[in-house]
């Protein structure tokens, strides 16, 4: 499941892509496994999350062989990275900006190691289907690793224009998924357990499998309503 259309990032044969943040590795494997050959390479804070995006990479066959297409993975806190200034092409952070304290931080370590051409992809969730999500349950944004704050659209631009980003293409993504974070946001303390919740996540897991017209069509249309994530694509401004 992508949140980053990577085809947005204009890709070229042996560019290096940091996914900063990259959890489990759903970016980071579509770059590896990627018609474009790319020296990719993941950053998680978490050492369990980067073991189990490494596991990842023994789960397919090997795409083919190119000096242009390597892996790597670093677990490495996002506010103080440990990569040169401008050792990297493109950046993908998504969907962490609203787990870090310090999202300027993170920023201003993206514009470090961004190339002066280098184009950035972001996303966080939305404002209005995360808000449902917190008046709903304190635990989805007080559990260790949850949410510590919301971004509008206009905050998250002015924040990467502020570090000297500018702003080059917008979309949401994740319709479909809004209704299942409410229900396990309403259902918080039993959500495990939940009959309704197991049935959407089912459901999801289905729709991710098979990407049938119907919920392709339904999730592109819903998309600019209630889609789950912002994603903001962004280049270097002339100044920066």
């Amino acid at each position: 499941m992508l949140t980053i259309e990577l085809s947005a990032l204009d890709l070229r044969p042996g560019m290096r892509v940091l996914d900063l943040g990259c959890g489990r590795g759903r970016h980071l494997h579509a770059l590896y496994w990627g018609e474009t050959p790319v020296h990719a390479v993941g950053a998680d804070l978490s050492f369990g999350e980067a073991l189990v995006a490494a596991h990842g990479f023994f789960s397919l066959p090997p795409p083919p062989e190119s000096p242009d297409r390597s892996a790597a993975l670093s677990a490495a806190d996002a506010g103080r990275l440990p990569f040169a200034d401008a050792s990297f092409d493109r950046v993908i952070c998504s969907e962490v900006l609203e787990h870090v304290d310090d999202p300027e931080a993170v920023l201003a370590e993206i514009i470090r190691v961004l190339k002066p051409d280098g184009l950035v992809a972001v996303s966080v969730p939305r404002w209005w289907p995360e808000k449902i999500c917190w008046a709903l349950s304190e635990g989805y944004r007080t559990t260790p690793g949850g949410h510590v704050r919301i971004f509008r659209d206009a905050g998250l631009r002015r924040a990467a224009e502020r570090a000297g980003l500018r702003r080059y293409r917008r979309h949401w993504a994740h319709a479909l998924h809004s209704p299942y974070w409410w229900l396990q946001c309403a259902l918080w303390r039993r959500r495990e357990g939940s009959r309704l919740v197991s049935a959407y996540r089912r459901f999801l897991e289905w729709d991710l499998m098979r990407r049938p017209l119907l919920t392709r069509a339904l999730d592109a249309l819903l998309n600019p309503l209630m889609g789950k994530s912002v994603v903001m694509y962004f280049e270097r401004k002339e100044s920066a």
